[in-house]
C-alpha cells in the first residue's frame, strides 16, 4: 500500500478497497478545503429565511461589482480537478521542510484592561489576550488537518506555542466547520485543559459540545454576547461554505468574529473571499484596531502579470488581503492561514513575497500588514505607526 505523501510529494493509489472507502472519506474534507468552488447553503432546520438562508442551506449574497467572478467560470469543475490532482498526484509546487523554530516562550498568564496582545500560533490559530480575557481562534494542534490521522494536509510549521504553555482559556472562537478550523482532537484537549466556552456558527454547537466544551454558543451574523462585563463577541459576515463530508455542504454557517472592549475592535476572518462585507464591518465596527487576514491558497501571478485575483470567491490572496485591510481601517493587520498547511497551488514562500509586494505597489508601510512570526506576542495596542511598535518589534525577536 502506497503511504501518503502530501501536496507536492506526489500522490497516491489506494490498491485494495479499505484505501478506496478511506479515500472516499478524505475527499470530503478535500472538498471542503479547495478554493475553486462558489457555495451553495445549510439544512439546520431553521425557519427564517435571510438574505444568506433559504430555509434549507446557508449561501452568500451575491456579490454585485468588480468582486463578482466572470461568467465564463465554472466553479464545480474546478474544484473537481483540485481534489483528483490532489489524490492522484499533482503539480503544485514542492514545500521545503522549514528550519525547526524553538517554541515562543509562554504567554503572560492575561494583560490588564486595555492591554492588546496577539500571538500567532499557526495557520488561523491565534492567541488574543485583551481587557483580563484569553480568547483562542480556530484552534489547530494536530499533526494533520483531515478527518483521518494517517491522511491528509500535514503540518510543515509546528505549533508556535506549546499546547502545554497555554493560559487559562476563557472562550474559543469557531468560524466554520472545516477541518483545518473545527479541529475536534484540539478542542477535545482543550475541554481536558478546562476550558469552558466556546462561540460559533449556527448549526456546530452539537459536535462541539461532543469534544466535552459545556458551554457552546451559535451566533448569526451580526448577533454579539457578552463575554465579560467589559468584552463582547459579534460574529460578522464572511464570504466561504462548510462542510465535513461529501453530503453536508453549506449546512452549517460560516463568518468571522468582532472582539470589542476597553482595547478596541479586534477582527478575525476566518476564511473569506473579497467582498462588500469589509466595508460594512468597518461602518460599523470602526475604528478597527487590528485585523487578522487570510493570505492563502491563492494564484500567484506569472512574470508580467497583475497581482491575480482569487475568482472563486471563497479565499483571499495578498492582494485582496490588502484591500480588505483598506476596507476595514485596520490599524494593523496580521497575515493568517499560510506555510502551515498546503491548500493550494501556491509554493512556500508565494503569500509572503507577494504580500510584500502588494504593499510597495499600494504604497502602504511593512509595518501595516505583518507576516508574523509564530509564537512571538505582536503588542496590538502600540500605535501602529510607531516604529518601535507591534511589527517591528516582532521581526526583531524573530531574527534573534
Amino acid at each position: 500500500m502506497n503511504a501518503w505523501h502530501g501536496p507536492g510529494r506526489g500522490g497516491f493509489f489506494p490498491n485494495n478497497i479499505a484505501m478506496l472507502f478511506a479515500c472516499l472519506a478524505l475527499a470530503g474534507f478535500l472538498a471542503s478545503c479547495t478554493h475553486g468552488a462558489e457555495p451553495g447553503g445549510f439544512a439546520g432546520g431553521r425557519a427564517r429565511v435571510s438574505d444568506h438562508f433559504d430555509g434549507r442551506l446557508f449561501f452568500n449574497p451575491t456579490l454585485q461589482g468588480p468582486a463578482s467572478p466572470p461568467a465564463a467560470e465554472t466553479p464545480g469543475r474546478g474544484r473537481s480537478r483540485w481534489i483528483w490532482r490532489l489524490l492522484l498526484g499533482n503539480d503544485w509546487p514542492e514545500w521545503p521542510q522549514p528550519a525547526a523554530l524553538a517554541p515562543g516562550a509562554p504567554p503572560a498568564a492575561r494583560v490588564p484592561t486595555g492591554a492588546l496582545t496577539i500571538t500567532p500560533v499557526g495557520h488561523s490559530t491565534f492567541l488574543i489576550q485583551l481587557d483580563g480575557l484569553n480568547i483562542l481562534t480556530d484552534p489547530i494542534w494536530s499533526e494533520r488537518c483531515s478527518p483521518v490521522a494517517w491522511a491528509g494536509p500535514k503540518r510543515f510549521q509546528a505549533p508556535g506555542l506549546r499546547f502545554e504553555d497555554l493560559p487559562a482559556i476563557d472562550a474559543v472562537l469557531v468560524t466554520h466547520n472545516h477541518y483545518d478550523h473545527l479541529d475536534l482532537p484540539t478542542l477535545e484537549r482543550l475541554a481536558g485543559k478546562g476550558v469552558q466556552r466556546a462561540v460559533t456558527t449556527l448549526g456546530n454547537r452539537g459536535l462541539i459540545r461532543e469534544t466535552g466544551i459545556p458551554a457552546v454558543d451559535e451566533l448569526d451574523w451580526w448577533q454579539s454576547l457578552r463575554l465579560s462585563e467589559t468584552v463582547t463577541v459579534t460574529l460578522v459576515p464572511a464570504r466561504h461554505f462548510s462542510s465535513r463530508t461529501l453530503w453536508d455542504r453549506n449546512e452549517t454557517l460560516w463568518g468571522g468574529f468582532v472582539i470589542s472592549g476597553p482595547a478596541g475592535n479586534i477582527y478575525y476572518s476566518g476564511d473569506t473571499g473579497y467582498g462588500p462585507h469589509f466595508r460594512e464591518i468597518a461602518r460599523r465596527f470602526s475604528p478597527v484596531r487590528a485585523a487578522i487576514l487570510p493570505i492563502s491558497p491563492f494564484r500567484p501571478r506569472q512574470p508580467g502579470e497583475p497581482a491575480q485575483r482569487n475568482f472563486a470567491g471563497v479565499h483571499m490572496g495578498p492582494a485582496e488581503a490588502v484591500q480588505a485591510h483598506l476596507d476595514l481601517g485596520a490599524g494593523l493587520s496580521i497575515a493568517a492561514h499560510f506555510q502551515v498547511f498546503q491548500l493550494g497551488g501556491d509554493g512556500f514562500d508565494d503569500a509572503p513575497k507577494e504580500l510584500e509586494l502588494v504593499l510597495r505597489e499600494r504604497g502602504l508601510k511593512p509595518d501595516a500588514f505583518i507576516t508574523p512570526a509564530l509564537g512571538r506576542p505582536i503588542d496590538a495596542a502600540a500605535r501602529p505607526d510607531d516604529r518601535n511598535g507591534p511589527a517591528g518589534r516582532q521581526r526583531a525577536d524573530a531574527k534573534d
